[in-house]
């Protein structure tokens, strides 16, 4: 599903967080390649509405800190625990590759958070990347959370594509495997979903929420060190978990 006018409104605001700079309604419309009365009509709602503003008259627009302001209490209302982050930092500073923090969404799992490995190659996961739940070992770290009719809805719906050799094909394929990394303890991607990347992603089991933490670089430089990085995520995550059970409860 993608409803045009609210694409419209997101490729905007990812416009100005990259250029970071004023751009007045014929640079966007060139820019977008969008006809001139369609963004004069998006750009006067925004400012009508609070949200785009000129610095300096027919200079150009620019969003407001009302953005700011509503994603501050949005966040405020389900926050992400500084704890989680700090999670993440340690790993990137144990295993030296990214490592990332996923929800679902839909059919995907949603990257909400990254810290990103040093080397020049690396896995790139920035917040808001999307990628296939049954392809991919965050994804199906995630779907063991799930209740199995959950779960059964979602693989049912899912587009079984080959992207690599080693993508799996078939709802009893990611079931078998989700299976066997259950009774491992952690969840191995051998690049079924990209060439050359792969991961380890285990499932943190908070109380009410599912999210999962992925280990992920090029396979040159796993390969080898499979169940080492699995170790140091299972050791970690267990700590910090502990950690903060101890100060407060776990939301």
């Amino acid at each position: 599903m993608n409803v045009k006018q609210a694409a419209n409104v997101l490729d905007l605001i990812e416009f100005f967080a990259e250029y970071r700079r004023p751009a007045t309604l014929a640079e966007i419309a060139r820019h977008f390649d969008w006809p001139r009365s369609s963004a004069f009509n998006l750009l006067g709602t925004l400012a009508a509405r609070g949200f785009l503003y000129e610095p300096r008259a027919r200079e150009g627009y620019y969003p407001t800190p009302q953005w700011a302001v509503l994603i501050g209490r949005i966040e405020q209302a389900q926050p992400i625990p500084a704890w989680l982050h700090e999670l993440l930092q340690a790993l990137v500073e144990q295993t030296g590759e990214t490592a990332a923090l996923a929800a679902a969404s839909g059919a995907f799992a949603l990257f909400i958070d990254a810290v990103e490995s040093p080397h020049a190659i690396r896995y790139t996961a920035r917040s808001g990347k999307q990628i296939p739940m049954h392809v991919t070992a965050t994804g199906r770290a995630l779907l063991s959370q799930m209740q199995p009719q959950e779960r059964a809805t979602i693989l049912r719906k899912a587009e079984f594509r080959r992207y690599t050799d080693t993508t799996l094909m078939s709802a009893e394929a990611v079931e078998q495997e989700i299976a066997r990394s259950s009774q491992r303890g952690w969840f191995l991607g051998q690049a079924e979903y990209t060439q050359e990347l792969g991961g380890v992603a285990i499932p943190l089991g908070l109380p009410h929420r599912q999210l999962a933490v992925l280990v992920g670089g090029p396979t040159y430089r796993l390969q080898g060190r499979i169940e080492e990085v699995a170790a140091i995520m299972t050791r970690l995550a267990g700590a910090y978990l502990a950690g903060a059970s101890a100060k407060e409860p776990i939301r």
